[in-house]
């Protein structure tokens, strides 16, 4: 006898959001694909709820191709995971209208372009993890409105511009990852506002400037990485203020010269 769940299917749009994806991503080479005359709930990788899309998780896949633009069809999905794949091309501008998205991992790929200026809207992420693509130009300073962001890791890409002020309204942020691009300037003072901060990770950029003091403020951080950039100041002082620290780099020059910074510190006390 057949269940009443037998019959419980996603809707068209959805379907036909799906098939998009499978036919952009060249479908047929994936490690695991779909058979399209199977029920959608069986389609691997998805995950559905009351009917919804609510994620994909199409990671180590094999999918190649560009991501399209009918993804925003799926207007219940938490989850998109293609990270470890082989996409390429800009993200298409609908992505910032998936609303409920709280989970974005587009890691390890080769896309390219900018990063959409108006991610902001996606209000609902707490994870953004783009790292290991070519994304080239700016962070674009609507960052500043994904208040609930706890992860953000943008490493290993091509971005290039002043880190935006507007950071310093992640005040949820856990992790702040932008290591191996070509970002420049100062770090601001208000990065001290990231209270919730455990990993910060810079290096293998062109920052430069002192370290602000106010990276004192960051008690709760684990991991403080900022080798390869053009800082000046007293690391070893802020290393002594941090009561969390477990992992964190200098440059040579740097360690020499917080050392003879502390010897001389040494000699007028005596």
């Amino acid at each position: 006898m057949l269940s009443a769940f037998t019959f419980a299917d996603v809707s068209q749009s959805e379907k036909d959001a799906l098939v998009a994806l499978y036919n952009a991503t060249n479908g047929k080479s994936w490690n695991t694909s779909w058979n399209m005359d199977q029920p959608v709930s069986d389609w691997y990788g998805l995950t559905i709820e009351n009917d919804k899309v609510t994620a994909v998780n199409l990671s180590f896949n094999n999918l190649s191709g560009n991501l399209p633009s009918e993804i925003s069809e799926l207007k219940s999905l938490k989850v998109l995971n293609l990270s470890f794949n082989k996409l390429e091309g800009e993200l298409p501008s609908e992505l910032t209208s998936m609303l409920t998205l709280e989970e974005l991992k587009l890691f390890s790929n080769n896309f390219s372009g900018a990063i959409p200026s108006d991610i902001g809207k996606l209000a609902n992420l707490r994870t953004l993890e783009l790292y290991n693509n070519n994304f080239l130009g700016e962070i674009p300073s609507s960052i500043g409105n994904l208040t609930k962001l706890d992860t953000l890791i943008l490493s290993s890409n091509r971005l290039m511009g002043k880190l935006p002020s507007s950071i310093s309204h992640l005040k949820s942020l856990k992790v702040l990852s932008l290591f191996d691009n070509n970002l420049l300037g100062t770090i601001p003072s208000s990065i001290g506002k990231l209270g919730q901060l455990e990993e910060l990770i810079l290096s293998n950029n062109a920052f430069y400037g002192n370290l602000p003091g106010e990276l004192a403020q960051l008690t709760n951080l684990k991991t403080l990485l900022l080798s390869n950039n053009g800082f000046k100041g007293n690391y070893a002082a802020l290393k002594g203020k941090l009561p969390n620290i477990i992992d964190f780099d200098l440059d040579e020059v740097n360690i020499k010269g917080s050392l003879a910074t502390l010897d001389a510190e040494d000699d007028n006390d005596d």
